[in-house]
């Protein structure tokens, strides 16, 4: 996928937001929920929703100031889909949660760069949760939204970006690009990279993906990885995953190094489709506590 130049790690293809520019059209609630249009530093406008917490007794850290999770779907997904739906009702018994669509995803413009400048997507999402007056963001992605999360956790640092994350959650991410070592990998690179492809992408998953390769290539996610403390990281990954197995989250954590978790679940699949309800409850309580 085609990208611009950035500033700061070499190999990665996504400029920070522009300092003190305002990703969001239209006003924040004062309560309950609320859509948005968010602009990103290079001018796509995504679409956004915000649901406050829904603990009970409201004495969960998503209150008002508290907490918000931010949830990063996987490829060809949306913030309408029945799987991320559920994965945000269950986090919001936890947090504040904002999800969004990617470029090229659902209701947002622009065309699908797997991966690279939906970066930028992620952090004007962080933003936004910001601008709605939570002092805390963990950003959550699940597959391609779990590799998006790493690059972002490090790239956008605490103390120099409005756009951090205080910590970040990983769901079935790949550590490294062009794996093709399963079949639905080899069935998604042939979505990616020709002209039929992307047809199927764009009438039968409702994606619609750029044309162009990567050049350069993006940070890898493994690196990304071991560049994000002091922020905290969780890393989860199913040991029945059928894309990505088990040396992706374990070569993860060791780029991590101490400073993060790795959750190897027994009998999960591929991410937010195959997250259960147990697993999105640890997964909130750890973005809370941490």
């Amino acid at each position: 996928m085609s990208s611009v130049s950035e500033g700061r790690f070499p190999g990665s293809a996504v400029p920070l937001l522009t300092p003190g520019s305002s990703p969001v059209s239209g006003s924040a609630p004062d309560s309950g929920s609320a859509r948005a249009s968010l602009l990103t530093d290079d001018g796509v406008r995504i679409e956004a929703a915000y649901e406050p917490c829904a603990g009970a007794g409201g004495t969960a850290d998503g209150a008002a100031g508290g907490t918000a999770i931010v949830i990063a779907h996987g490829f060809t997904g949306s913030l309408g889909r029945p799987a991320l739906l559920r994965a945000a009702g269950a986090l919001r018994r936890h947090a504040a949660v904002v999800t969004f669509s990617f470029r090229g995803h659902g209701g947002s413009g622009g065309r699908s760069t797997v991966g690279d400048r939906e970066v930028l997507d992620l952090a004007a999402a962080v933003q936004w949760a910001r601008v709605l007056g939570h002092r805390r963001v963990v950003t959550v992605g699940f597959s391609m939204g779990g590799s998006v999360v790493l690059r972002h956790g490090a790239l956008y640092r605490a103390g120099a970006d409005a756009a951090h994350a205080d910590a970040v959650v990983a769901v079935s991410a790949p550590a490294r690009w062009y794996y093709r070592g399963t079949a639905p990998m080899r069935r998604l690179h042939w979505m990616v990279t020709r002209p039929a492809g992307r047809l199927v992408g764009r009438y039968g998953f409702g994606t619609r993906i750029a044309r162009d390769d990567w050049d350069p290539v993006p940070l890898a996610p493994f690196a990304a990885a071991g560049l994000i403390a002091p922020a905290p990281l969780l890393i989860v990954h199913g040991d029945r995953d059928p894309y990505f197995p088990l040396d992706h989250p374990r070569m993860l954590a060791e780029a991590a190094g101490e400073g993060a978790e790795l959750w190897l679940e027994h009998g999960m699949g591929h991410a937010e489709n195959a997250a259960d309800e147990d697993l999105l409850g640890r997964i909130g309580d750890w973005a809370v506590a941490r």
